[in-house]
């Protein structure tokens, strides 16, 4: 590969800054009770707030989030596996509808 042809968002220096904003923002994320699988049906909108909340700056590409969804199921596996545990449960659940707008019911008919 040429010099001028290195793609600098997978150098490993940008790997390993996306893994630090990841952990950031599944920190985040975590403590609202947010699965991998609610954020990444997030709209883009969304996650940008979301992140703005969590005081970092908005990931400029998906990439970043599909790492965030990967550390929020490995904590979830890691909470079931040690329930009695404080950090097992997260501390601002009661925020997540913040976020997660839970599906409307049915209309009746």
């Amino acid at each position: 590969m040429e010099p001028d042809d290195v793609d600098f968002a997978h150098t490993d220096l940008a790997d390993r800054m996306r893994r630090d904003k990841a952990v950031g923002l599944a920190r985040y994320v975590w403590e609202r009770a947010i699965s991998g699988a609610e954020l990444l049906a997030l709209p883009d909108d969304r996650l940008r707030k979301l992140a703005r909340a969590a005081d970092v700056n908005p990931p400029s590409t998906r990439e970043t989030w599909t790492v965030v969804a990967s550390l929020l199921d490995e904590k979830s596996r890691w909470a079931a596996a040690h329930q009695a545990h404080p950090q097992a449960t997260p501390a601002h659940a009661d925020e997540k509808i913040m976020w997660v707008k839970p599906p409307l019911p049915p209309w009746p008919s």
